[in-house]
């Protein structure tokens, strides 16, 4: 059975269970196994399997103390009716004139058609459900947890969407008070449900997301909740559980390439992937390191380029100008995941990895010669400035006739910068929301004219493009504003307090 430890030491092993009930170590590290990729999936036969059967067998792989039972229940609850499309995560080829010098086909991996139209409701439809079956696993834990989470965009409304009135829980978001999208904040703004609170910061989501680890590490807190019952979990992809469901549509989209016959099996596959954080790559990472021939994963950026920079030269420095963008949930300058990456390419240096994110609490880390050629053998990069984001939206329109927002907007322009591998036979740019979450922002890029209210943007781009907007999403102008809270970073703490005092 896997045991999880620290990214930072193995003074403590954790089944699965304990990990996502817990979300983050005591140390500040993130939970790791080391025996990932010690089995991993048959391509044989992957073809003939759809969403539902995938996500059993590679949660069964990385979860492997919750029963089968458990594992199919949690599978058929977040994604027996949940999405909008059959395949869950579609792939879509993009037609036309080839955007890759090799002419390569290139093909968009849907993942906006959950319940808020962004790519977290994958990973956040399924958590809730691993999260309550750790109840009986737990002998002792805290009758109640309480989710805590810092969004830059979109994990908020995901998570609160997958928690609202979840038996046993409550969920505390904080997001950056005006640097999300204005639907962005609607979706939050406006979401029902008892055990549900939400709050603006004064701030980016670098401080908030710091703030937040801040929390989890304040013992006092913890044992004041503890005294009433409470433990604090998260739902950021700094929790396992939120990682390993994002595993799955790696395989997924391989297996539509496998149906469609654009790859026989065994043939290297190329992704790039929007992020900020880290998680929606690493998930590819994972998928690599179970069996998925993966040639190469581009980490495509927007303005805020700190990773861009780490890994074409080795140095992560976060002392350096913030950027809002029109792809707020990629404006991020402290990337989270990229721990739990150093741990695995640094063949599990608990010691380095500890050292590194200490220089990173002062501002800058260069990690040695030969770590970093490890990670460029993996990782390619790219980044789009606010005007190759809006070239790109009109670009993929004009060319394909496919309608972007503007995180994907980064990995369109991305895969152009960035030569195929050599052992590439296809290439997938992860489309992480819906374009009509931002919908100014793709209107303006198109030469649209831009109403001052968002959903009449909406309606701009509906009649422009013939498309259509999510209905969750259009109907958002309706909805009553539940949540308005603001408080500053150092008061992020007694605001959790004061909601898990209404668990």
């Amino acid at each position: 059975m896997a045991t999880y430890h620290s990214t930072r030491s193995r003074i403590e092993a954790l089944s699965a269970k304990q990990a996502i009930r817990r979300g983050i170590a005591p140390d500040g590290g993130l939970y790791v196994s080391d025996e990932l990729g010690e089995r991993r999936i048959d391509l044989a036969g992957l073809a003939s399997k759809g969403y539902l059967e995938l996500a059993r067998e590679v949660l069964g792989l990385l979860l492997p103390d919750y029963p089968a039972d458990e594992i199919a229940a949690c599978v058929d609850e977040a994604y027996g009716d949940t999405f909008a499309s059959p395949e869950v995560t579609p792939l879509v080829k993009l037609a036309g004139e080839s955007m890759d010098a090799q002419a390569l086909p290139s093909y968009v991996l849907e993942l906006w058609h959950g319940p808020t139209s962004a790519f977290k409701d994958v990973a956040l439809q399924m958590l809730p459900r691993l999260m309550a079956r750790t109840n009986a696993a737990d002998e002792g834990a805290a009758d109640k947890i309480m989710i805590v989470t810092a969004t830059s965009g979109d994990t908020g409304k995901a998570a609160l969407a997958g928690f609202a009135d979840a038996p046993g829980c409550g969920i505390t978001v904080f997001y950056p008070e005006g640097k999300v999208s204005r639907v962005q904040e609607l979706q939050m703004s406006t979401q029902e449900g008892a055990n549900v609170s939400v709050c603006a910061v004064r701030g980016n989501f670098d401080d908030a997301q710091s703030a937040v680890k801040r929390i989890f590490a304040d013992r006092e807190l913890a044992a004041r909740l503890a005294a009433s019952g409470v433990q604090l979990s998260s739902a950021n992809s700094i929790n396992v559980g939120r990682l390993v469901p994002q595993v799955v549509y790696y395989f997924a989209a391989y297996a539509q390439l496998l149906r469609e016959g654009a790859v026989e099996a065994g043939d290297a596959v190329e992704f790039c992937v929007p992020t900020g954080n880290f998680g929606d790559i690493l998930a590819g990472y994972y998928a690599k390191r179970l069996g998925l021939p993966v040639a190469k994963l581009i980490v495509a950026s927007d303005k805020n380029n700190v990773l861009f920079d780490f890994l074409t030269t080795g140095a992560y420095d976060r002392e350096r100008p913030f950027y809002t963008t029109t792809s707020p949930s990629m404006d991020i300058l402290i990337s989270s995941n990229l721990e739990r990456m150093l741990y695995y390419l640094a063949d599990g240096d608990c010691e380095l990895v500890a050292r590194l994110m200490d220089e990173l609490a002062g501002g800058r880390y260069t990690v040695p010669a030969d770590l970093l050629a490890r990670i460029q053998e993996v990782f390619g990069c790219g980044w789009a400035d606010e005007d190759e984001v809006a070239a790109a939206i009109k670009d993929c329109w004009e060319r394909h006739g496919y309608l972007i927002d503007p995180h994907t907007a980064c990995g369109y322009h991305a895969l152009q910068q960035v030569a195929a591998a050599p052992d590439a036979r296809a290439r997938v740019v992860l489309s992480t929301a819906s374009p009509y979450k931002f919908p100014r922002a793709v209107a303006s890029s198109l030469g649209l004219f831009c109403p001052p209210d968002d959903f009449a943007c909406m309606q701009v781009l509906e009649k422009a493009t013939g498309t259509c907007a999510p209905t969750q999403l259009s109907e958002l102008r309706e909805k009553p504003v539940l949540h308005d809270a603001v408080v500053d970073i150092d008061g992020m703490g007694a605001f959790v307090e004061a909601a898990s005092a209404k668990l």
